[in-house]
């Protein structure tokens, strides 16, 4: 019996399970003796476990309180795990690393009831990659905007000879012009960043949750080009008008369940991507169309721009990767928008996809709930 549950369960070597996974495990019974540990909590706790083992829950208990400063108490987290079904989640420090952990019950034979600790193995890659985004960004903007601030102060103590009025305010003007652009790069990673946050520390789906409404489509992109206006896209420098350039279709008629300010921050990064590659002036579309099964609603941003090539397809929408065309290597980003607006796209319920031609141009588009009023959901 090759498929029997029963059959494979009593096969497997418990041991060899619990060693093999990633994450370390301790159980205490109930009279505070740790009775199992696994090979990785042996390698996250190292010479402490000796203490746990010797000493059990209570010199747990200290290890994980240690330098915490706000939150339960280890033992009131065992309490309120004993209590209920669903594993209890709280954070420590460990060897000065952020530590994600979780407390349960489990239960035996007999009546016997367990606390079982598990903890997470700190994640640096992910920590790592952002840091040193941000690091090199704010190195750069830093040393640019210190230097050109240090070049206008020599030029207002001391203007150079035979430059008039008007060609000082016009250097001093370019160089404010820099300094403008180097902080409004820096203030979007920022904005990037938090929303990074967001995704990977699980706050996104309550925050899509309560933030989503009824979104009458056209209504709503009317109001989103009108603070476009007010902002700039790309930087500050920026001196085209993207309704010039835009074609928007949408029905009045058109209203999807969404979350407002995710949507207008997926729509600034579709529309910013679709300026920055295609050429200067080229047409823009924006439109939505209600699919045929009526359950959702396609918005699509088109441009006729560099597109992507095939073998590009895999960088899309991965974190900090960017296509490597030259086109669009040459200009500004971060390569986190699109990665971004597809995890906020899927907590929405949606999807997002793309069609290009190399050359050609590339539409990218969107899949959202349509909304739908209480009548509609009786019938």
């Amino acid at each position: 019996m090759a498929n029997n549950p029963k059959a494979i369960q009593a096969s497997l070597d418990f041991r060899a399970v619990l060693d093999g996974l990633g994450q370390g495990v301790l159980l205490f019974d109930s009279d505070d003796h740790l009775v199992l540990d696994n090979l990785a909590a042996r390698a996250i706790l190292g010479p402490n476990l000796v203490l746990v083992r010797s000493e059990g829950w209570s010199a747990c208990a200290m290890l994980l309180d240690a330098r915490r400063l706000d939150g339960p108490t280890a033992n009131e987290v065992r309490a309120q795990a004993l209590r209920q079904a669903d594993p209890v989640r709280f954070h420590t420090l460990l060897a000065g690393a952020y530590t994600p952990c979780w407390a349960a019950a489990i239960y035996g034979s007999g009546g016997k009831v367990f606390t079982m600790i598990t903890l997470e193995r700190p994640d640096w890659k992910a920590l790592n990659e952002l840091m040193s985004t941000f690091r090199d960004e704010a190195r750069m903007a830093i040393s640019s905007t210190r230097g050109h601030a240090e070049l206008i102060m020599q030029m207002l103590r001391k203007a150079p000879p035979g430059m008039t009025i008007e060609q000082l305010t016009q250097r001093i003007s370019g160089f404010a012009e820099i300094m403008a652009t180097h902080m409004h790069r820096l203030q979007m990673l920022m904005a990037l960043l938090y929303r990074l946050e967001v995704i990977r520390t699980g706050q996104l789906p309550s925050n899509v949750r309560s933030g989503n409404k009824k979104i009458v489509l056209a209504d709503f992109v009317e109001d989103f080009l009108e603070e476009l206006v007010d902002e700039a896209l790309i930087d500050p420098s920026q001196t085209d008008d993207l309704r010039e350039r835009l074609i928007i279709n949408i029905s009045s008629t058109l209203a999807v369940s969404a979350s407002p300010t995710h949507l207008a921050d997926i729509l600034r990064d579709l529309l910013r991507n679709a300026v920055l590659y295609s050429p200067k002036g080229a047409p823009i579309m924006l439109r939505a169309m209600k699919m045929q099964q009526g359950s959702a609603v396609q918005i699509d941003v088109i441009d006729q721009g560099y597109g992507i090539r095939a073998k590009e397809a895999d960088r899309i929408f991965a974190p900090f990767q960017r296509s490597r065309q030259p086109q669009i290597m040459g200009e500004f980003g971060y390569g986190l928008s699109l990665y971004l607006a597809k995890a906020e796209i899927e907590a929405m319920g949606g999807r997002i996809w793309y069609e290009s031609e190399e050359g050609v141009g590339s539409t990218f588009s969107i899949k959202l709930p349509a909304w739908r009023d209480v009548s509609d959901a009786d019938a």
